[in-house]
């Protein structure tokens, strides 16, 4: 109840600007309302606190393991069919929407940016068709998170923290395709600058490969090699339809028993330490973003496991707006320092690409971010769903759908088909 009152009472206006946080540049830690800060929750005993955090620990690991095995799971039913759609994806407009259907069948966009280079290697894509399909795929990679938010559909408050959070990543990433994708079409700005770089920078191998260093991956592979393993006895089309959905099932539980935790445990002091980490300065929330992003080599791990944080409305989504904005950058980083482990002329256009995504997300976070005019509005918008869903639920089904799947497939069979 007092989650609905700080986002919805009249008389908490003050309040309710320090905890939205639509002043993210202005470097002030967050201000907690007295309603909200734990006062008459539960108080735990020491013992069953570290009890409970072990609990959101193992959820969490459980949440990265169930992204993990999904993401298989869509490589081992559709790399072959994304393949198939990059061979005719040299039209920009069919590009994108390649770029952003592939991500979303695939779930990860450094597989569909490392199946688009290998497509412009073989000669099958110029780098010019390749550049659309990396836009597309950084637009694909946002669909889980508003996945995750409908584990909180049965309440109406929470539901609509959770998809106001997991959808400014959407909108934010559609404002940036619609600056640069149309300048990209007429000027090649980071295809030229791309160039530049990688025509300065191959071959000078300073750079390590951050695949040697990923302890995160270690750390789950046992679970996913599990689950890909119980699943390969079936048929190579059933098989990573299991692996879906037990992976689907994982986020389920993983997601629903780490928001019941969250609130039990949230509450007083922890509960200022989390709010002060991710929200007390909008830039340095960016740099964890972008941190915790390298580390896991996923942007959707990273975006996921905040969405349950708002949903409790521990976190707003403007405190989780930068966060996602950190994210966007560090997926770009691995994809960079592996391209220079590389040798031959793949390679060289491989870090070319890498570069491509690299600058698009760093003018984007300049463009839309850093100055103040575009920055409310990716926001503005989650926020305006969110409200609007929460209403009425089809509306999300519809936005997915349309969006993401009816609208790509419609350019790519009008435009790259017929």
């Amino acid at each position: 109840m007092a989650g609905a009152t700080s986002d919805s009472g009249p008389d908490n206006s003050h309040q309710k600007g320090d905890v939205s946080g639509r002043t993210p540049s202005s470097g002030s830690a967050l201000t907690v309302p007295a309603a909200e800060s734990g006062v008459g929750a539960i108080q735990l005993p020491a013992w069953a606190k570290a009890l409970g955090w072990c609990g959101v620990a193992g959820l969490i690991y459980l949440l990265i393991c169930a992204v993990s095995i999904i993401s298989r799971g869509f490589a081992g039913l559709g790399s072959d069919a994304a393949h198939t759609m990059f061979a005719f994806a040299a039209h920009p407009w069919v590009g994108l929407s390649v770029g952003v259907l592939g991500t979303v069948l695939i779930q990860s966009s450094t597989t569909t940016t490392a199946i688009a280079v290998t497509a412009v290697g073989s000669g099958a894509l110029p780098i010019e068709g390749a550049i659309p399909i990396i836009l597309g795929a950084n637009v694909g990679t946002t669909v889980t998170t508003s996945l995750v938010a409908l584990t909180f559909v049965g309440d109406r408050t929470e539901f609509r923290r959770a998809l106001g959070a997991s959808t400014v990543h959407d909108f934010y990433n559609w404002l940036a395709l619609l600056i640069f994708f149309p300048i990209e079409l007429i000027w090649h700005p980071l295809q030229h600058i791309s160039g530049t770089l990688t025509n300065a920078l191959y071959g000078t191998d300073w750079l390590p490969n951050p695949a040697h260093f990923n302890f995160i991956r270690a750390a789950t592979r046992p679970v996913e090699h599990g689950v890909i393993h119980a699943t390969s006895h079936v048929s190579s089309t059933l098989g990573p339809l299991f692996t879906i959905v037990i992976g689907a099932v994982l986020i389920l539980i993983a997601v629903r028993y780490l928001g019941k935790l969250l609130k039990l445990l949230m509450v007083g002091k922890a509960r200022d330490i989390l709010i002060k980490a991710v929200g007390g300065n909008a830039y340095l929330a960016m740099v964890s973003g972008m941190g915790v992003t390298v580390v896991t080599q996923s942007s959707t791990i990273t975006t996921s496991v905040l969405v349950p944080f708002a949903g409790t409305g521990i976190l707003t989504p403007a405190q989780v707006y930068p966060v996602v904005v950190g994210s966007n950058l560090g997926t770009t980083f691995t994809v960079v320092f592996a391209a220079f482990a590389g040798v031959g002329q793949d390679a060289k256009i491989g870090l070319q690409a890498a570069f491509v995504h690299l600058i698009y997300n760093l003018f984007a976070i300049i463009v839309i971010y850093v100055i103040p005019l575009l920055r409310p509005v990716p926001l503005f918008c989650a926020e305006n769903l969110a409200r609007i869903t929460s209403e009425h639920r089809w509306v999300l089904a519809v936005y997915l759908g349309t969006v993401f799947i009816a609208l790509p497939a419609l350019v790519i069979v009008l435009v790259g088909v017929l």
